[in-house]
C-alpha cells in the first residue's frame, strides 16, 4: 500500500492568487507568496515576478542598498539587465537569461540596479526573485555570490515537447550549475500548446508550480496566469500541461527544513531574539558597508 501511494500523481493541495505590490525604488511586482494565508512553502520563502514590462528611457528602477541575513536570494533575469554589488566587494552584471544566487548567510548589504545603459535606453524588463531559506546551522555561513550566464544553464526537452531551463537540481537528465545548501529543484518551463512536462519528486519534499505567463494545467487543475499551485505530499510525480495556449512556468521542489521561521523585512531567522540581533548588527555596520 505504501509503495502504491508513492507512485501516484500528486494532487493540488491549494491554489494561491497573486497580489501586486512595489519593491525597491518602486518597481512593481506580482507575488503569489508570502501572504497571510501562505507565509512560505518550506524551504521557499518568496516568489516575486517583475514584469514583463516595456520601460521608456529613464523608467527602470532597482533596489538600492539593503541588508540580508539568514537565507538565499535567486535573481533570474529574463529580459533587461541588473548590476549587482555588495558589501563584500562582489560586482556582477546579470544579463538576459542569467542568474545571481546570493547566499546572505551571516549578513550582507546588497544592491541591484539597472545598468546605466539599460536605464538610458529603456526596453523590456522581466525577472524573478526567489527567496530560499537556510537551516539554523547554516544561517551563519560567510556570504557568497554565485553567477551564471544564460549559456551556463542547461536546457532539457521533455518527451512531450516542453523545454526546461534548469537553474538548480536535476530533472530530465540535466543538472543546474548552482551549488545548493538545501536539496531543491528550480526549473523554468516553456510549453507550447499541447505539450507536457512530467516531474518526479522525492517523497516528503514540497513542490509547487507558478504560472509566469499563459495558462497551464497541473495534476488536472487549471491554473490561470499568475497563479500558484502547491502540491500535496501524496505521491512522487506530477505533470504540467499546456492544453490550449502556450505557457511559461516556474517549477520549485525542495526538502522542508522544518524549523521555526522568524522574519522581518530582509532578515529571516529562527527566533525574534535573532531578528533583533540582526537588526542591531546591521545598524552597527557588522554586515559591511557598500563601497563609496
Amino acid at each position: 500500500m505504501a509503495t502504491h501511494a508513492l507512485t501516484t500523481e500528486r494532487a493540488v493541495a491549494r491554489v494561491a492568487r497573486p497580489f501586486h505590490t512595489y519593491e525597491g525604488a518602486g518597481f512593481p511586482v506580482r507575488r503569489p507568496f508570502p501572504t497571510e494565508d501562505l507565509p512560505f512553502v518550506d524551504p521557499f520563502l518568496m516568489i516575486d515576478q517583475v514584469g514583463p514590462i516595456e520601460l521608456a528611457p529613464g523608467e527602470a528602477k532597482g533596489a538600492p542598498p539593503h541588508p540580508h541575513r539568514g537565507f538565499e536570494t535567486i535573481q533570474y533575469v529574463l529580459d533587461g539587465d541588473i548590476a549587482n554589488a555588495d558589501s563584500r566587494g562582489h560586482r556582477a552584471v546579470v544579463r538576459a537569461g542569467g542568474v545571481q544566487w546570493l547566499t546572505a548567510g551571516s549578513g550582507i548589504v546588497h544592491e541591484a540596479l539597472p545598468t546605466p545603459e539599460f536605464l538610458a535606453s529603456g526596453g523590456r524588463q522581466h525577472m524573478l526573485q526567489i527567496w530560499l531559506n537556510l537551516p539554523a546551522h547554516l544561517k551563519g555561513v560567510p556570504p557568497e555570490s554565485q553567477n551564471a550566464e544564460a549559456a551556463d544553464l542547461p536546457v532539457a526537452v521533455t518527451p512531450d515537447g516542453a523545454a526546461l531551463t534548469v537553474l538548480a537540481g536535476t530533472t530530465h537528465g540535466v543538472t543546474g550549475p548552482f551549488e545548493t545548501r538545501t536539496p531543491v529543484l528550480v526549473a523554468h518551463g516553456r510549453l507550447a500548446p499541447g505539450t507536457r512536462a512530467a516531474f518526479t519528486v522525492p517523497a516528503g519534499h514540497n513542490a509547487m508550480v507558478y504560472v509566469m505567463r499563459g495558462e497551464a494545467t497541473v495534476s488536472g487543475e487549471h491554473l490561470p496566469d499568475g497563479h500558484l499551485a502547491v502540491l500535496a505530499r501524496d505521491g512522487e510525480r506530477f505533470a504540467v500541461d499546456a492544453p490550449d495556449t502556450a505557457a511559461e512556468v516556474l517549477v520549485l521542489t525542495g526538502e522542508p527544513i522544518g524549523e521555526p521561521v522568524a522574519r522581518s523585512g530582509p532578515f529571516v531567522m529562527n527566533t525574534a531574539a535573532e531578528l533583533r540581533e540582526a537588526e542591531r548588527d546591521f545598524r552597527q555596520g557588522l554586515m559591511g558597508r557598500m563601497p563609496a
